[in-house]
């Protein structure tokens, strides 16, 4: 029996500390299969021996925990029981009409409204206490200030981020997080709510903890909730939630997560009963509510498979350990590589080298992971130089994980552009369709792209390209299409593309609606002072320092000028289109319902003659606010300095009547 409570000791620690990393923004350091298979263990283990240690993960809810100011929840956010049986579910629901939603793959938030107004935003925590970050309310997409509700709500959410936003920043800084899970964890413990902002984190409600509201229906209830402005969950409902409609509504969900339908990450789908007020008899078990609602999690398949080799990938800074194997039937697709992360990952699971055996699968349906090396052949060997390069390479340890990774020592190695080619061949750049960071990772290292030409060039690999692991022929030749197609581009776009520090599309389109693409350039090239940009309306002297700094950079430029061999710059009309708005200076803040966003509503008005700022001064024409009788900063200041404060509606009747349905 000793044996045993010790053998459950070490299965808690590593579960608790497992979590506590998947919860705070750590390295991941077990997969979710490796934690599901290890806790349904553990759980059995208990249900045999009787014996339950205090802190087993079976009988606590896994806690993040954010720093910052401690607060109670006013009622308890427990976890769900989980399955990966649909039968299960089945028996669960006895007969009652449920609803299946996305398990969002985020950090949980409690969001509180009193009088119509937000009061505050608590992290789950341990379930019964959390950390409050009201201040970053400003940051979080999708919590509302103010609400057409005036009593006392509650509504639990998930902060996620969304598969394309998480790329985006990856892409964009220099700070490397395994999945948007784990950036969403990290971001919430900044103070800075500007920089939580740029991360993209949107709040979606899952369910109505509280309201004074009469609604029995939990579907009513979330309706309700949409109605007030929120955006909640997908969710279905089964009305007669036998096994046949429960496995086909599963199968439906299913698809959407493998041909990547949901933008947001998830691990799994949630069902729960219609009826509220049923839902809330249940009782309390370990940390579960019966009837709060009940989990499904894939049941992930998996294949075995041998390792033919080890392929080192460098991307920005890291040089990655890629598993290529014998090819496997996963989740209807043949899967040959999966990445392997880091040296740590590989050490942990135990990587030979040719012929060791592996077991994979498709987390969540979509990325192939190696979960378990049957058995090993041969050695794991990291590489002492550079795949792409060819220079020394170095093992880094992180401080705060001790995750070991390797590093290439060269500081201009090309694979560390990798995050530039990406945003270079984005939507927003050149738009070259059909190229991700994986297939440009992929170009970097075979050594054809060394620069933003190179990327113009690759019609003299479309032989080799076509040979390639995923590609053929039809796909060589609609990348070299893709690639034609993008010879011509807006200077917008141009701009843009070349990431230049500060240059966001805003900035590009200050400086272009001032000048022509050439004469940005030439200007740059010539100018005697880091100031020469900083009278143009929203550039200032720290964008135009930083814009005339890489023209003169001798690098840059020939890179520049090697580009514009390849490509033609179109120069776009910047003329205004009217002038309805000229000599008027406007601010513009909350939520727009006419205009898609701000930005649109903005373009409009600089479009008709106006100006766009973004604080209220005496010179300050017109406040755009929908929420007239705010007593926000902004709304305060213009009262105080009588400056008219009109709704969007009132906007367009005034300044673009043609806008009017």
């Amino acid at each position: 029996m000793e044996d045993t409570r010790t053998t459950m000791r070490q299965m808690v620690d590593r579960l608790n500390e497992a979590a506590d990393a998947y919860y705070n923004g750590q390295a991941e350091i077990m997969t979710d299969y490796e934690w599901d298979a290890l806790f349904d263990q553990l759980k059995k283990l208990e249900e045999e021996t009787g014996i339950v240690l205090p802190d087993s993960p079976t009988q606590n809810v896994s806690a993040d925990t954010t720093a910052g100011e401690k607060e109670p929840h006013e009622f308890a956010a427990l976890s769900l029981a989980k399955t990966k049986k649909p039968e299960e579910l089945v028996k669960w629901a006895e007969g009652r009409p449920i609803w299946l939603s996305w398990k969002l793959d985020g950090l949980t938030l409690v969001v509180t409204y009193d009088n119509g107004r937000l009061t505050k935003i608590v992290t789950r925590g341990d379930g019964h206490i959390g950390t409050n970050i009201t201040h970053l309310a400003d940051g979080i997409h999708g919590v509302l200030k103010t609400i057409p509700e005036k009593g006392h709500l509650v509504i639990r959410g998930e902060a996620v981020i969304s598969y394309e936003d998480f790329e985006k920043f990856r892409m964009e800084s220099d700070e490397n997080y395994a999945n948007p899970r784990n950036l969403a964890s990290g971001s919430l413990s900044l103070k800075d709510v500007q920089e939580v902002k740029r991360r993209q984190i949107r709040w979606i409600p899952f369910t109505l903890v509280y309201s004074e509201h009469e609604e029995n229906s939990w579907g009513g209830r979330m309706q309700w909730l949409e109605s007030l402005g929120f955006a909640c969950v997908e969710r279905e409902m089964i009305e007669h939630p036998d096994l046949e409609a429960v496995n086909d509504t599963i199968a439906r969900w299913t698809e959407k997560v493998t041909d990547s339908r949901n933008p947001y990450p998830v691990d799994g789908l949630v069902i729960s009963y219609d009826d509220t007020a049923y839902a809330a008899t249940g009782s309390v078990t370990g940390h579960h509510a019966t009837r709060a609602g009940y989990a499904f999690k894939w049941q992930d398949e998996s294949a075995e498979t041998k390792l033919s080799y080890i392929e080192w990938s460098c991307a920005a800074s890291t040089i990655t350990p890629v598993a290529v194997f014998e090819p496997v039937d996963l989740e209807g697709t043949t899967v040959r590589r999966a990445s392997l992360c880091n040296i740590s990952e590989c050490e942990r699971l135990g990587i030979g080298g040719e012929g060791t055996v592996l077991s994979v699968i498709k987390a969540n349906k979509i990325i192939p992971k190696v979960i378990h090396v049957r058995k090993t052949e041969g050695q794991f060997i990291v590489p002492d130089v550079c795949p792409v390069c060819g220079a020394p390479t170095r093992v880094h340890e992180s401080e705060i994980s001790g995750t070991r990774t390797l590093r290439c020592t060269n500081p201009e190695c090309p694979a560390k552009e990798l995050k530039k080619f990406t945003r270079f061949v984005s939507k927003a750049g050149m738009d070259i369709d059909g190229i991700s960071e994986q297939t440009l990772a992929r170009f970097v290292n075979e050594g054809w792209i060394r620069s933003y030409a190179d990327i113009y060039r690759l019609g003299a690999h479309r032989d080799e390209i076509a040979q390639l692991e995923g590609f053929g022929e039809k796909s060589a030749q609609n990348l070299t299409e893709a690639i034609e197609k993008a010879r011509t581009a807006d200077d917008t776009r141009v701009l843009f593309a070349l990431n230049i520090p500060l240059v966001g599309p805003d900035v590009a389109n200050r400086l272009l609606n001032a000048y022509s693409f050439t004469e940005l350039v030439t200007m740059a090239e010539q100018a005697e002072q880091d100031d020469l940009f900083a009278s143009v309306d929203g550039i200032g002297p720290e964008k135009s320092a930083s814009f005339i700094r890489w023209v003169k950079q001798e690098k840059n430029r020939r890179e520049l000028d090697d580009l514009l061999s390849e490509i033609t710059v179109r120069e776009t009309e910047r003329a205004a289109k009217g002038n309805l708005c000229e000599g008027l200076v406007f601010v513009v803040t909350g939520d727009v319902h006419h205009y898609k966003n701000r930005n649109e509503l903005k373009a409009y008005i600089e479009s008709q003659g106006g100006k766009v700022t973004g604080s209220v001064s005496g010179s300050t024409s017109f406040l755009i606010n929908n929420d007239i009788e705010s007593t926000s900063g902004k709304n305060s200041k213009a009262k105080q300095l009588n400056i008219p404060i009109i709704s969007e509606d009132e906007f367009i009747a005034r300044f673009a009547p043609d806008a009017q349905s």
